[in-house]
């Protein structure tokens, strides 16, 4: 959903302009690329490896200059991240983790732990509450990073590959909750190769379509067998594109989250 930004307080957004980027002595990465996205939304960032994915989210939450164009965060105060890369203490209990950002928050330790341990059910997770970070195998520390960002709350949520690490069926969990996160009123947005998480989302950024003219039919040929089957423009049917270009916003009937 593309929109011209309304100016109406207690607004939350995030909306990229024309961004493009690149780094030092290297060709664009992408360019001309703008979208709005507001609480209740879930968006995957797909495209081929080295496209910039991790780099957009990097950009979005203020971490690197865009090479062009620039980024509002409009009453975005807390920003998550679950790295690719999950770590932890390795002598901390799992709930230790996510307890701690509600502890971080003013709650007593006693008030905190249900809802630490409901976060970490939500990630089916609840078996290893006691268990030592560094005995965690990493599928499991990766889903204890999204359960953590979880009981952060943040306005916004940016994952980095949350599903790399994952046998199919658990990533197929993991997709299906990243896909209602959203319903909680955050912003979350996914850097993605796999199709479930694609799928789980409400809506579908695909950097391919935003690579420099000169590459853009030579990255959707090397993508299109393993990420668009069909070999459509990166949508699946009935997922919502973004950006849809100088729109105004559509009425809400609730987002996937």
């Amino acid at each position: 959903m593309m929109a011209g930004m309304d100016a109406d307080a207690g607004r939350r957004a995030v909306v990229a302009h024309d961004l493009a980027h690149r780094f030092p002595g290297t060709d664009l990465l992408f360019e001309h690329l703008d979208f709005t996205v507001e609480p209740g939304q879930t968006v995957a960032v797909c495209g081929p490896s080295g496209c910039g994915k991790s780099t957009l989210l990097s950009i979005l939450a203020g971490w690197e200059k865009p090479y062009r164009g620039n980024v509002e965060r409009v009453g975005i105060g807390r920003i998550g991240w679950v790295f690719q890369n999950p770590y932890g203490v390795a002598d901390r209990s799992a709930l230790d983790h996510v307890v701690f950002p509600l502890l971080a928050k003013g709650m007593r330790r006693r008030d905190a732990e249900p809802e630490a341990l409901a976060a970490m059910d939500l990630f089916d997770l609840g078996y290893a509450a006691d268990r030592r970070f560094a005995d965690l195998s990493g599928g499991e520390a990766q889903r204890l990073m999204l359960a953590r960002a979880v009981c952060s709350r943040p306005d916004m949520l940016l994952v980095d590959e949350p599903t790399a690490q994952l046998d199919t069926r658990t990533a197929r969990s993991v997709s299906h909750v990243l896909g209602n996160l959203a319903g909680q009123g955050m912003i979350v947005l996914v850097a993605t190769h796999d199709p479930d998480t694609r799928d789980a989302c409400g809506h579908v950024i695909d950097l391919a379509d935003y690579a420099p003219a000169g590459t853009r039919d030579a990255v959707h040929d090397d993508t299109r067998d393993d990420t668009r089957p069909d070999g459509d423009s990166g949508m699946d049917a009935g997922r919502t594109a973004i950006p849809v270009a100088e729109t105004e916003p559509e009425p809400s009937g609730g987002e996937d989250a």
